[in-house]
């Protein structure tokens, strides 16, 4: 099967119908239109609030402060995202944005950036999940204010069953494509090291079953946190999806401590607190798929190493003052086994 961006015009639109369908079909119509902000009310009334906002407190064309949402797909960004929004001073930038984004995918740099110092909000929320793997490059981009980063990520499990309910045996098709040499430049094989790769194939995706695929993608793209150096980050919090359900307002408090915005209510009013199956305590084990032994290891060791800092406050960024070195990148073999 071709990838999205392999496909025509016609034939990527006809693929995303019929996958909005089928999820329309699996997780109901009221899921799709909160997920996919379909909401016209909705829309409208977010619009106009951030209009008055920029009439009353409108900033200075390139002071906005760009903030990176990445990490992977089904891991809970939305929930971020639709809180966010809320909040008038913040100009968001989703992946279905036409002006930064193409098939889901950032354009070029100097598009992005260009939008960036056109607003006139305090932030600029931009949501590149295809680009997790350059988010230190983006942080970087010259001529904009400081940046932050949100990494988010979500228990493996119900992370994996996500995924396959909605983009069927996808991640397992890129790994066998990064394992055979054919994944080319696209996104999911980007900037993987020559260890990782080499995992890859160990694991012989040709033979796994697609929750398994979707769960040792979880342990590529997610070791990435470790891999780029992010965890010695003053700049990028590490954002745990299934504390921030179970406690929506401690977390948020903790984001906004994060970037220096005001705290409110609104951030997470459409969080009801519930307990996720993969609540840091641990899950059941009727809750568990029944992933491959050896890639099971693997993402119970990075879920056990990502914990710390999904708990640590985050700091905000000195422009002058240097990033610390990862202190656990020497346990990236050993994470490997």
């Amino acid at each position: 099967m071709a990838a999205d961006d392999e496909l025509s015009a016609f034939a990527y639109t006809a693929r995303r119908v019929a996958r909005h369908l089928r999820w329309a079909r699996t997780e109901g119509i009221g899921r799709l239109v909160e997920e996919d902000r379909l909401n016209p009310v909705d829309r409208i009334g977010t619009a106009l609030a951030k209009r008055r906002w920029r009439r009353r407190a409108a900033r200075t064309p390139g002071s906005a402060m760009p903030v990176y949402l990445v990490g992977l797909q089904r891991s809970g960004t939305n929930m971020l995202v639709r809180g966010l929004d809320s909040a008038p001073e913040v100009e968001v930038r989703n992946e279905n944005d036409s002006t930064v984004f193409h098939r889901f995918q950032l354009r070029p740099d100097e598009v992005l950036a260009a939008t960036i110092r056109r607003s006139r909000h305090a932030y600029v929320l931009v949501k590149p999940l295809c680009e997790s793997h350059r988010v230190d490059e983006l942080l970087a981009l010259p001529g904009l204010a400081p940046g932050r980063a949100l990494w988010v990520y979500r228990d493996v499990d119900d992370r994996a069953r996500s995924e396959v309910a909605k983009f069927g045996d996808a991640n397992l098709r890129a790994l066998r494509a990064i394992a055979d040499g054919s994944i080319g430049g696209r996104w999911q094989g980007q900037r993987l090291d020559p260890a990782t790769v080499e995992l890859v194939r160990d694991h012989d995706p040709q033979r796994l079953d697609p929750h398994t695929g979707a769960a040792l993608f979880w342990y590529v793209r997610n070791s990435l946190y470790f891999d780029l150096g992010l965890s010695g980050r003053a700049d990028v919090l590490l954002c745990r999806y299934d504390t921030l359900v179970a406690e929506p307002e401690a977390q948020i408090r903790r984001l906004c401590a994060f970037l220096d915005f005001p705290y409110h209510p609104r951030l997470h009013a459409h969080i009801a607190p519930r307990r996720s199956h993969g609540a840091p305590e641990g899950v059941s084990a009727d809750r568990r798929l029944p992933i491959d032994a050896r890639v099971r290891t693997l993402c119970d060791d990075l879920t056990a190493r990502l914990a710390p800092y999904a708990a640590r406050q985050g700091v905000p960024a000195a422009p002058d003052v240097p990033v610390a070195a990862d202190a656990g990148s020497d346990r990236k073999a050993a994470d490997r086994g």
